[in-house]
């Protein structure tokens, strides 16, 4: 199979062009499993919100972190608020909220606050390169910033995008979340990337579950090697 330079290898046969063709028919079907009418329905908000939104978010379930941000935005509304609060009140309210790594989120909510508001105006960067340099924001968060903040063509590689596009076969099973990612970008055509991420989640909450995945009803499954056995859950884990 041609593929493209520094990108590896998959454990099927499919030539690249096949293999683009079908990753625009899945993101397609996607999109129609699990719409979003309007741009007002992909953002989250503000940048800065969806921000620390996602600071909060990380290994913390979906329910906790819509809590805790309710909870800090109502006690700081502002990113002055946030610039100006003591690091040990915001920790105590995230722990309170029962978010998980609460001393390092606390720490780099604050630290975000300032940064941005001393060296960027009070403006979130727009770039991937901008926010990364942030504490706290590694690529994946960057990119949830980019694509549900600003609305940007971007594709957050989380959990479920990781797992979904490896059984779909449209990144090998053993590679990173970076380089999926970069699979993900030369197959998929930019205007679709920003549904990407948003329509993967839904999926692997509601079908491509982590176990017992419902292949027999997944409207997906001629398009999927997984539920053809050509990939499996063990192969994957191995990354």
């Amino acid at each position: 199979m041609k593929m493209e330079k520094g990108l590896g290898s998959f454990t099927f046969e499919e030539s690249w062009e096949e293999k683009k063709e079908r990753a625009v028919k899945i993101v397609k079907k996607l999109m129609e499993m699990y719409p979003r009418k309007s741009m007002s329905e992909i953002l989250q908000g503000d940048p800065f919100f969806t921000l620390i939104r996602c600071i909060i978010s990380q290994r913390n379930k979906d329910e906790t972190t819509d809590k805790a941000s309710e909870a800090l935005f109502r006690k700081y509304p502002t990113i002055h608020d946030l610039a100006n609060a003591r690091v040990e009140d915001v920790q105590k309210l995230l722990k309170e909220n029962g978010v998980g790594l609460w001393k390092n989120k606390g720490k780099w909510i604050v630290e975000c606050s300032r940064i941005i508001l001393e060296k960027y105006g009070g403006k979130v960067p727009d770039t991937l390169e901008g926010l990364v340099k942030l504490p706290g924001i590694g690529r994946k968060c960057a990119n949830i910033v980019l694509a549900y903040g600003f609305g940007y063509q971007a594709i957050p590689v989380d959990t479920h995008v990781n797992r979904i596009s490896k059984r779909l076969g449209l990144a090998p099973p053993k590679v990173s979340p970076e380089k999926v990612e970069e699979y993900l970008m030369k197959l998929i055509p930019k205007e679709l990337w920003i549904y990407v991420n948003h329509a993967m989640v839904d999926h692997g909450k509601a079908i491509c579950r982590p176990i017992s995945p419902k292949c027999n009803e997944c409207p997906l499954k001629t398009l999927c090697p997984y539920a053809k056995d050509l990939i499996s859950d063990e192969e994957i884990r191995k990354t």
